[in-house]
């Protein structure tokens, strides 16, 4: 028997995991520092509007899935890049922060985790574009899922 798969702890594993990739690509900072720091919980007494967010634990959050998922998306991020470049309407180094981790962290699930369904990829995408991301952030990330997928999930179709 699988292990079952539980969508919101997946879905917050995600959210943790979108805000670490976004905090490493603006600081660069040690990937084991900016982990410990999403998972011990103290990042929301820093932060007053996110006093009532979930921590990042078991069982509402997926840890496993969120360390996964942020150290593929650190140590891959270069073929990550790469393989969205040509789906991109505007040069990479033009992209919006979060847009940039929200875009990593699907092309990441795309390519390194074909458990995942593509389309499961693209709707949590466009929901953490429109948590985190700007006012049409949401509509530009799924226009590059929405093209990359076909060729990057080819027997998905």
């Amino acid at each position: 028997m699988g292990v079952t798969v539980k969508p919101a702890a997946r879905r917050n594993a995600r959210q943790f995991a979108v805000q670490a990739i976004y905090s490493w690509q603006l600081t660069k900072g040690n990937v084991a520092d900016i982990e410990q720091y999403f998972l011990s919980g103290d990042k929301f007494e820093e932060e007053e509007h996110q006093a009532d967010a979930p921590v990042c634990k078991a069982p509402e959050t997926d840890v496993s899935y969120f360390r996964d998922l942020f150290a593929g998306v650190v140590l891959s991020h270069q073929e990550l890049d790469s393989k969205m470049r040509p789906y991109l309407s505007r040069p990479l180094q033009d992209l919006d922060q979060m847009e940039l981790a929200l875009l990593r962290l699907a092309m990441y699930e795309m390519v390194k985790r074909e458990d995942v369904p593509f389309k499961v990829v693209i709707n949590e995408a466009i929901e953490l574009a429109k948590l985190f991301g700007a006012e049409d952030s949401h509509k530009f990330v799924n226009g590059v899922l929405d093209k990359a997928a076909p060729s990057l999930r080819k027997k998905d179709k």
